[in-house]
Parts: C-alpha cells; structure tokens; sequence
C-alpha cells in the first residue's frame, strides 16, 4: 500500500547544503557548485570547458533548483518548477574515438538505470527500466531523461580526448501535473518512494552522488575496456524488448518491428520481415506502438 505519510516536498534540501554534502560525497570532482537558478547546467559546463583560460582539472558537477532552458534530446524543452525536478550535469574527459561517442548514449542511460535500482527494494527493481538510447522508465512512464553532448576542450591536445557533459532531470513530484499538461504518463520519485521503504531513505544529494560516481565510474571502463559487453548488461534493464515498436524521425516513420536489444555500436536492434535493422543514435523517436 502506498506510504500516505511520505512527503515529497522534503526531497530537496537548500542548495548550500546540497553543496556541503555532495563535495563530501565526490571528493575525486574538483568542482562542485548547486545554484537556485540558472539557464542550463549543460550550456553552462561547456560554456566553462570551451574557456582556455578556465579550470582544467575535471570531474565538475553543477546543479541546480530551477533551469529556464532546460533542453531534453532533440531541442525539446524540459518542463520544471523549482524543488520539482532534479537537475545537474557533470563534465569528463573522455578518451574515445569520435565515431565511440553515440554509444555514450545508451552506455550513461544503463549506468543511470543500474544506479537507481541499487537505491530501491529488490522486488521493485524490475519496474525500473531504460528506453532506448537513455530515457528511464517506472512502470513504462518516463521519470528522467538525459543530455549527452561533447566538445573540445580548451585545453584538448590529443585526437580522442572530448569533454562530455552529462545532464539529467528526473522528476521528484508532479508527475499528474505533467502527464495532465503532456498528454502521456509522467512518473516521479515520489510515486516510487510512496509504495517503496528504501526509496524512502534517500535523500537528494545521494541520489545525485550515486549518479555522478557511476557516470565516472562507467567512461573509465569504457576507456579501459571499451562496449564489448554493453548488450548483455543493456538486457538487463531493457524496457523495449520484445515490444512492437515505430521508429520516426522528425515526425516520418522510418521503420516497424519488435525491439531486440542493442549491439556494441549501442544501435538499437528492430527486428521486421525484412530482418534484423540497426537503428542509429541520433535525433530519432521511439513510440511504443498501442
């Protein structure tokens, strides 16, 4: 039965408290800012990356209460009010080659996904799911989705090193207030926590920790190791396969099939009459078919 005591309005603390406790918890990030408002976290980071005269130790991680240009894949605009929305981005050097850079996408949304479910019960892990490349699920309604954009560094020397920024915005609450305004079913942290014990002991700031550390941790595997088993851990949280899906860009319908995971390009797999299709990371919708 749900929790009809828990509050969700507790969920974020001030942002200097924020602050105090993320730097605690990421002492490996140089820097660590969390600001009342700004226009985007991600514009900001790579505003301060592309400055040659600005720091150049890395990891950094800002966030913030409110966004006014918050931006979502595609150009789409990301709907939040203040204390509603978890919001930051983190900036990485990575190196990888260029053409390596697209399978980020579905690489950050399984680590994101994994991180999640480690601070929820067991039995309610499996509502936990990605849509392909890096939209997280509860109960198949989104609840965050994430901005993956790379740069060169100011300071960038050799050929594969990018500067990767990472935004997220996951919803805390609102979810009825957005799935109203949106037309589709939103969820939040709130819903979860409400039917869920252990999601009701987290706090903000370890929820942005347990993030950011997986983040970090998975560009230095992927450095190290590179995507070799990324569709068997893929499989794990993925919450398209099996299901028929349409795949469009830019309102056209390129194709239809059922979902069959990802390879280690981090394409997503549709398999129809005429095969097994590789469908790229790019500016592309995937609408679950009715």
């Amino acid at each position: 039965m749900p929790d009809s005591s828990y509050d969700p309005t507790q969920l974020m603390p001030s942002c200097e408290i924020m602050a105090l406790e993320l730097k605690a918890a990421l002492p490996h990030f140089s820097r660590v800012d969390w600001i009342e408002e700004t226009g985007s976290t991600n514009a900001d980071l790579l505003t301060r990356a592309r400055n040659p005269e600005g720091p150049v130790s890395r990891p950094w991680l800002l966030g913030c209460h409110l966004q006014t240009q918050g931006r979502g894949r595609a150009g789409r605009t990301w709907q939040n009010r203040s204390g509603a929305n978890l919001m930051f981005s983190c900036a990485f050097d990575v190196f990888l080659s260029a053409r390596q850079l697209p399978t980020l996408a579905p690489l950050i949304g399984l680590s994101t996904c994994t991180a999640l479910r480690l601070l929820i019960s067991a039995s309610t892990r499996a509502r936990l799911t990605m849509k392909w490349p890096n939209d997280l699920l509860w109960n198949q309604a989104k609840l965050a989705g994430i901005l993956i954009e790379s740069t060169r560094s100011g300071t960038a020397q050799a050929a594969d090193h990018h500067l990767i920024i990472i935004g997220i915005g996951l919803n805390l609450q609102d979810a009825r207030a957005l799935s109203a305004s949106l037309d589709r079913r939103i969820a939040d942290w709130a819903e979860i926590a409400a039917i869920d014990a252990s999601a009701r002991q987290i706090t903000t700031p370890q929820i942005v920790a347990r993030l950011a550390n997986g983040w970090f941790d998975a560009l230095n595997e992927a450095t190290a190791r590179g995507f070799v088993d990324l569709p068997e851990r893929y499989a794990q949280v993925d919450g398209l396969s099996g299901k028929m899906l349409d795949v469009l860009d830019d309102g056209r319908l390129l194709k239809t099939g059922v979902a069959c995971g990802i390879d280690n390009q981090g394409h997503l797999l549709l398999r129809n009459n005429q095969g097994i299709h590789e469908i790229s990371v790019g500016e592309i919708s995937v609408r679950v078919r009715p």
